[in-house]
């Protein structure tokens, strides 16, 4: 079998400028067998901590310990959470319906007509336009976000300036919905759209750095470790399972103030009125910077590195170039060659040919490449953040269509976060560790995204079979939402049933038959929207965190982008459509996952353990690192070569 010689320093970090004979056989790590089926075994006889080829195939993996600081962090995730989802969840009634009280509440919350409460009277499609836009709006402004920590601010401080943003965006959502504001419906949709576009801003900000700074809070240096367990037993402690880990957790937060931010803010809208739903979520997040302010202390936080987008997109289009076509498979055959990388490494390129933005060494190429794998597996996510959508925007209104009585309608969503808060422990404590310790099935990132999107596929079906069930039980027939003409003799309404109605009694259908739409979503969470958190930071480099990580949210941003395309579907009669052709399309989606991306798995462990790399890049603190001086350098010394031809086996050997 082939072997494969991998450089890396005790410190993670791979000494450019030395010979081979320089460098200490316990600072090298070896693989076995020709990658994607690449093995670690010990560099060293004596070397009683790393794995055997052996040890890989029969020891379980497990994860390392973390520390105290994590859970922090993941507090200030749950009270921005609880403010998001707390506020966002009252959107679609806020616009949608008509008031009916002073302060928009409902006329008889606890009987079976006139219980829903409202502000607006805009209509259903506008209601979704408008949730629609301002979930596009918070999740493509992390770019801006992401570039702003990496050059300037840093994650810490790009956090505390993005809580002030959201905070004046909360206060504005509060002033739009006093009593008094709500007697001028055009002045409070223009305060409420101003205010979702602040806050917005500020959720942009917040999102893609809080996710790396709380996975930074672990020492995770991509290397595999033997200890004796606390039953005796040896296993192996995964840097991967360690990440796995703390996401899960996080995650479960996020969904602990999810649940309790939607609970508590639909009952107060319905029982209480508007102003005080988007208050509570306002006091509630003045917690945020109080606890990273408390705790700033006990963080690893790591400084702001300079923009490296700038040359990461140089070398994409230099590596490239040559390669595209008018025929799109071509292009795609053309892109998967393993040369696209190679060549155009700048141990390939003499000296005196680099291009002047050429200042890192080979080592963050390997690492660029593994970002854009990643990249290319969040391409997908547009169609399964489709599926998702439907939670913040359509169901509630098919809530609204269905038997309540006394219940707000958002209620059931909280079947999401509830189910969550339930199958993260369970799949994390003993769901995932039950499969690796059997051997049946590897738990590994590809396979989980793909079963996401198949039990997000399921969800739709089944919320198209409700939406049938609905409109053949309900007097209005297939005009729920509408209502029927006032001088209409027939339940079953015409398509100009919108102007002048009358409103329908409920279908006779409980509100509760919902329940298992939210309990499918949520489990597809845990295998996709959780794994793509997790593959965000492992495979990015290190200086491109926050920016990977804005990218694959960037991807809920198309999806509503989309789903403003197909908002003609989110009105009766095509509400059956609507969620049909959402899950078929998930369904297609996830195979297509599989079928592309699924050799990813099979090198998950040669990814994750690949030495960091470096970029020259002037940060704005005046730090330069000049890699250019010691490439050169090592040409001057006339290196062996080894080193490249080395790096060029193992990259030829990972698949595009």
């Amino acid at each position: 079998m082939q072997q494969i010689e991998l450089r890396a320093l005790q410190d993670g970090c791979s000494r450019r400028g030395s010979t081979n004979s320089e460098r200490s056989d316990s600072e090298t790590i070896y693989f076995r067998g020709t990658l994607p089926e690449a093995k670690a075994v010990s560099s060293t006889a004596g070397d009683e901590y790393s794995p055997t080829d052996e040890e890989l195939k029969t020891l379980p993996r497990v994860a390392d310990r973390i520390s105290w600081s994590v859970y922090t962090v993941a507090f200030v995730e749950l009270c921005e959470r609880f403010s998001y989802y707390g506020t966002q969840i009252l959107f679609q009634n806020f616009v949608q319906r008509k008031r009916l009280t002073p302060t928009g509440a409902a006329l008889n919350p606890s009987g079976d007509s006139n219980n829903n409460p409202g502000a607006l009277g805009r209509g259903q499609q506008t209601a979704t336009a408008l949730s629609t836009f301002f979930a596009f709006w918070c999740y493509v402004t992390p770019l801006l976000g992401a570039w702003l920590a990496d050059t300037y601010f840093g994650r810490y401080k790009m956090i505390m300036i993005s809580i002030l943003c959201a905070l004046a965006g909360h206060f504005i959502l509060v002033a739009g919905a006093t009593p008094s504001s709500l007697q001028h419906p055009d002045s409070a949709l223009a305060k409420f759209i101003v205010g979702i576009i602040v806050f917005g801003l500020g959720t942009g900000g917040f999102k893609p750095n809080i996710s790396p700074l709380i996975a930074e809070q672990i020492v995770v240096d991509g290397k595999l470790r033997i200890e004796t367990g606390s039953k005796g037993e040896r296993v192996i402690v995964d840097p991967a399972q360690t990440s796995a880990r703390v996401y899960n957790w996080f995650y479960l937060f996020i969904n602990i103030g999810a649940l309790l931010g939607q609970l508590s803010m639909s009952y107060a809208a319905l029982y209480i009125g508007y102003y005080l739903a988007f208050l509570l979520p306002t006091i509630l997040f003045l917690l945020c910077p109080l606890v990273l302010i408390v705790f700033k202390k006990t963080y690893r936080l790591n400084p702001p590195q300079g923009s490296v987008l700038g040359p990461a997109l140089h070398f994409i289009f230099y590596a490239t170039r040559g390669r595209w076509s008018f025929n799109p498979i071509r292009t795609i055959r053309n892109l998967r060659t393993h040369d696209v990388w190679n060549a155009a490494r700048p141990s390939r390129i003499p000296a005196g040919r680099r291009p002047n933005w050429m200042t890192f060494d080979d080592a963050w190429v390997a690492e660029l490449r593994r970002g854009v794998q990643a990249c290319t597996v969040f391409l997908w996510m547009p169609v399964y953040w489709l599926t998702y959508n439907q939670l913040q925007n359509n169901l509630i209104s098919q809530a609204d269509t269905m038997r309540h009585t006394g219940i707000p309608p958002e209620i059931v969503s909280n079947f999401d976060p509830l189910a969550l808060i339930i199958l993260i422990p369970l799949c994390d404590l003993l769901v995932y560790p039950a499969l690796r310790k059997s051997g049946w099935v590897r738990v590994t990132p590809i396979r989980k995204i793909t079963l996401g999107f198949w039990f997000g596929s399921a969800a739709m079906i089944y919320a198209a079979s409700l939406q049938r069930y609905i409109y053949t039980h309900n007097e209005c027939g297939m005009y729920p939402n509408e209502g029927l003409p006032s001088n209409s003799n027939r339940a079953g309404g015409g398509p100009g049933a919108a102007a002048g109605v009358e409103d329908c009694a409920p279908a006779d259908v409980s509100i509760w038959w919902q329940t298992p739409i939210y309990v499918l979503i949520a489990t597809s969470e845990i295998l996709a929207s959780v794994t793509v958190l997790e593959y965000a930071f492992t495979k990015a480099p290190r200086n491109m965190r926050s920016m990977v990580q804005a990218f694959g949210l960037c991807m809920t941003a198309a999806a509503n982008i989309i789903g403003e395309a197909l908002i003609w579907l989110a009105r009766d009669p095509l509400l059956v459509w609507n969620y049909a052709l959402m899950g078929v399309v998930a369904a297609v989606a996830g195979g297509l996952v599989w079928k592309v991306h699924g050799h990813l798995d099979d090198v998950e462990d040669a990814m994750n353990l690949l030495p960091e790399g470096h970029v020259g890049v002037e940060t704005t603190r005046g730090a330069s690192v000049d890699l250019r001086r010691r490439r050169e350098s090592m040409d001057e010394e006339g290196s062996d070569g080894s080193e490249a031809e080395e790096e060029d086996q193992l990259m030829q050997n990972v698949r595009t």
